[in-house]
């Protein structure tokens, strides 16, 4: 019995209909495996960061307050926007600024400034209130800083690190700058990896800020807490 010419045609586009669905399989099986061979040549793992956090040595305690009676209020110390962004930074020349992508820091710097300077100002004695800044008018003066460079340096010989501050205080009730100060100190990194680094960096910035607060202004001896009331 003869077909008829529209079965045929049928059973003709039913096969073709087969073959590239087959086709498609096999395109799909062969992409699969290639990102297989893909992911294996890069390890498989996903590379997570790792954080590092600044650590400076506690101050002393306070000596007993005698005839001290300023207080100051202490502004969060800003920075230069690629300081903020949490990357640790390090500069193979003098114009260039990079970033570790899986190395940064796990504490905002310019906090860490800012508490860091509190609790030396405390400990001085020199004042009989230190806090941080809050917009009220419980303190005679208003410390005002920047944090202006953290970094690893990789140029000029060797690898270091720098830490640079700049620091001013104001009294509240005439706008004047009765002190100011920068200060600028760089350390050796004896073994070039990120630990060590950071190491290097809490030591820097421990000298940086004594030096920055060595010395203080004479305004200790300022009115009493009655007397600003």
């Amino acid at each position: 019995m003869m077909r008829s010419s529209k079965g045929t045609g049928a059973l003709t586009r039913c096969g073709a209909l087969r073959r590239r669905m087959g086709m498609r399989r096999t395109l799909t099986i062969v992409f699969f495996l290639a990102t297989l061979v893909i992911l294996a040549s890069c390890g498989g793992r996903v590379r997570y960061p790792n954080y590092y956090t600044l650590n400076l040595p506690a101050p002393p305690d306070p000596p007993p307050a005698e005839h001290v009676h300023a207080a100051v209020a202490v502004r969060e110390f800003r920075a230069p926007a690629y300081l903020r962004q949490g990357a640790i930074v390090y500069k193979p020349s003098p114009e260039q600024i990079d970033f570790y992508a899986y190395h940064r820091w796990a504490i905002n710097p310019c906090e860490f400034v800012t508490n860091s300077v509190i609790e030396r100002l405390r400990a001085s004695g020199d004042f009989a209130l230190v806090k941080p800044y809050d917009g009220r008018p419980d303190a005679e003066y208003v410390l005002s800083g920047r944090l202006e460079k953290l970094e690893e340096i990789d140029y000029a010989g060797g690898v270091k690190v720098e830490v640079a501050i700049s620091a001013q205080m104001t009294h509240l009730a005439t706008g004047a700058t009765v002190w100011t100060n920068a200060v600028s100190e760089v350390g050796d990194v004896n073994k070039h990896d990120v630990p060590a680094v950071v190491s290097e960096i809490n030591r820097t910035m421990e000298r940086a800020i004594r030096k920055l607060l060595t010395p203080m202004p004479d305004v200790a001896t300022g009115p009493t807490a009655a007397q600003r009331n």
